[in-house]
């Protein structure tokens, strides 16, 4: 009979490579992450020896080309593997993520000279990336950017600010949004893609942004003042082709997005499946009263159903098809299921699970970053509706 790590391992696409892989990092979160999380979370601290090991691994080179360094497999067991590292502590797989979503940019739409000059550092991990959008007035409404890029001969000169750039304080490149025609119509056709290095002259970081959970990756804001960007920076080449660009990565981090979510509810069950046989009450354990067992059976098969749906999401990318349905349903769902397994962890540990002594509460304060992460979910929600519809239009 397979036991539920067999199950969590199952990845068609890669067979037993992959499978070995998530063997691989199963072990080492249970022997690594999960004795060091809590203390490395509680202090605020970088996970210096967490992240070499990652790299050590090979862990951020999983879907990248060959050609450019990486291992070349698929999304599926992308998914496998983040969810086991966020399994032991989520924080962990927002780290990758910036790697994932810049080289699936660059791969897709950057030029050879960009592919040689940035891919191979982030697949080995050893440069980190950055992915940035938001900004103090455009969230939801990525078209709403103010962040302008002129071009001035060899370069562009770049003007503005972001917010809430995950690995901000590390990333030796940020793929970030501009407005390089800031009067086109419709908006999203004056959307350019600039990579940005971290030593361009005008070009800053700020203050770490300090944050109720997602303690690991340091979340910066970004200052642009009259940088000066080299033209050959520009994703593909080509102004005005930035929104595409930007939805399509963001789907690699939706992928990332839901399978931290199934990480992080799969470690909440095992906590409460394993403390509801060690505690008492009235006698015997708390996994003998029906009211815990009604929790443990509806959190197993939201779990269950989380994960599946997310695999389904990566195959589908995997296959080249259009995949912003698929990959909007998985992050919607998995993330809504987080937040609903980590409360119910706490109701099952009861007033002990509200403390910093165990992992539950931690869990509970990851969980409402996926929710809002690479889209809320209100907007997954809009987006899954318009899809739907164009699917099943009536003629």
């Amino acid at each position: 009979m397979p036991s539920a790590s067999d199950v969590r391992e199952i990845i068609a696409g890669d067979g037993e490579v992959g499978a070995d892989i998530v063997r691989t990092v199963r072990r080492w979160v249970d022997e690594q992450v999960i004795p060091s999380a809590a203390a490395l979370e509680h202090a605020g601290a970088f996970p210096a020896q967490l992240h070499r090991d990652m790299v050590d691994m090979g862990l951020y080179s999983i879907t990248f080309s060959p050609d450019y360094g990486g291992l070349g497999l698929s999304y599926e067991t992308y998914s496998a593997v983040i969810e086991e590292i966020c399994r032991g502590w989520m924080g962990l797989g927002g780290i990758i993520n910036g790697n994932s979503i810049d080289g699936y940019a660059l791969e897709s739409w950057g030029t050879e000279e960009q592919k040689q000059r940035f891919l191979p550092g982030l697949a080995s991990g050893e440069v980190q990336a950055a992915f940035s959008i938001t900004e103090p007035n455009a969230g939801t409404d990525a078209q709403a950017i103010r962040t302008t890029a002129v071009r001035d001969g060899d370069d562009y000169v770049v003007n503005g600010n972001k917010l809430f750039v995950t690995n901000g304080d590390r990333a030796g490149v940020f793929l970030t949004m501009v407005k390089t025609d800031p009067d086109a119509q419709p908006r999203h056709r004056g959307i350019s893609a600039l990579l940005v290095e971290r030593d361009t002259p005008g070009f800053s970081t700020g203050r770490l942004i300090d944050k109720l959970g997602y303690k690991g990756p340091g979340t910066t804001e970004l200052f642009f003042e009259d940088a000066r960007v080299p033209a050959r920076n520009l994703l593909g080449g080509v102004e005005g082709r930035g929104f595409k660009q930007m939805i399509g990565a963001l789907e690699i981090g939706r992928i990332n997005v839901a399978s931290r979510a199934v990480g992080v509810s799969q470690a909440a069950f095992d906590d409460s499946i394993r403390y509801a046989q060690q505690r008492e009450t009235m006698g015997v354990p708390i996994a003998r009263h029906q009211a815990i067992q009604l929790k443990l059976a509806d959190m197993a098969t939201k779990i269950r159903a989380a994960r599946l749906l997310t695999r389904d999401a990566a195959r589908k990318k995997d296959s080249g098809a259009r995949a912003d349905l698929d990959v909007g349903m998985a992050k919607l769902f998995a993330t809504e299921v987080a937040l609903e397994c980590t409360m119910e962890a706490m109701r099952v540990h009861g007033g002990i699970g509200y403390t910093t002594e165990l992992s539950v509460e931690r869990y509970y304060r990851d969980a409402p970053l996926m929710a809002v992460a690479e889209g809320t979910n209100e907007i997954q929600r809009i987006v899954i509706a318009r899809r739907l519809l164009e699917l099943y239009e009536i003629d």
